[in-house]
């Protein structure tokens, strides 16, 4: 149910009043395991979460602690007992990624590593360096042409016929919506500042784009018949819209960051 995810109202007879229980989703990092597997009903309760971050209980609004973020996983060879995710919440996650086997001597690593007394994690960053970092990589520059070629790809998933990709038409029910466009600026951004800029590249874009796109895509019946995938769209698209030449330097005034100098900074280390 609904409530089991975000929370509801218990009656307290010794007060004679009503409290509220928050939900396991008040928290920094949620992972909804096999997240197919929650019916629609179960699945609209995280639209508000993953949007506004906060939660509505009984008349009342809690907000969900800073940073917060949703990551999910989905087995795609499961057909039985799953149910498929609404547009509205797959539009709401900023990246799909697709994982596959890992390779020969990434399996043997893994065997190497898991044979032994498993490795525990180290903690690198707190939620104040996390928060810092975030508002370091918002404000990272972005030129004006490689926004409008952000918009005009986007634009090609919504009307392919317009840029003479009438094949593509008939293979997308709907296109990416104006979150896809905001989101690909931002995890670029954040890619920037990973490498150590305060300004984004083409490059940065490119290589973003395909797992900003390929889970906000609906894809016709035909489509699907001639197992035409995501990743086969994004590839026509980009191959099509014309990627701008610029000399991104960055902004006066500003540094470039490396990432954990930034973190080491705000955390006083």
């Amino acid at each position: 149910m609904p409530t089991d995810i975000i929370g509801t109202r218990i009656y307290r007879q010794g007060k004679e009043e009503f409290d509220t229980e928050l939900g396991p989703v008040v928290v920094n990092f949620l992972l909804a395991d096999e997240i197919n597997r929650a019916p629609a009903k179960v699945q609209s309760a995280l639209l508000e979460v993953m949007q506004e971050r906060s939660v509505s209980i009984g008349g009342k609004t809690f907000p969900l602690p800073n940073p917060f973020l949703v990551m999910a996983t989905q087995n795609p060879i499961e057909h039985e007992g799953v149910y498929p995710l609404p547009e509205a919440q797959r539009d709401r996650f900023l990246f799909k990624i697709n994982v596959g086997y890992p390779s020969a001597e990434e399996e043997r690593e893994i065997i190497y590593r898991m044979g032994v007394t498993p490795p525990q994690p180290k903690q690198i960053l707190n939620t104040g360096d996390l928060v810092r970092l975030q508002g370091i990589a918002a404000n990272n520059f972005v030129h004006h042409a490689l926004v409008d070629y952000v918009v005009r790809v986007v634009f090609a998933t919504r009307a392919p016929e317009q840029l003479g990709m009438n094949d593509v038409k008939s293979w997308i029910a709907f296109g990416a919506s104006p979150r896809a466009s905001l989101g690909i600026i931002a995890a670029a951004r954040s890619l920037a500042l990973v490498r150590g800029r305060d300004y984004v590249i083409p490059q940065d874009v490119i290589e973003v784009i395909p797992d900003v796109l390929r889970h906000r895509l609906v894809l016709t019946y035909d489509a699907l018949a001639d197992e035409i995938t995501p990743e086969i769209i994004i590839n026509r698209v980009l191959q099509t819209v014309a990627l701008p030449q610029v000399n991104a330097v960055p902004q006066q005034g500003h540094s470039v960051p490396p990432v954990m100098q930034a973190a080491a900074a705000a955390s006083g280390r």
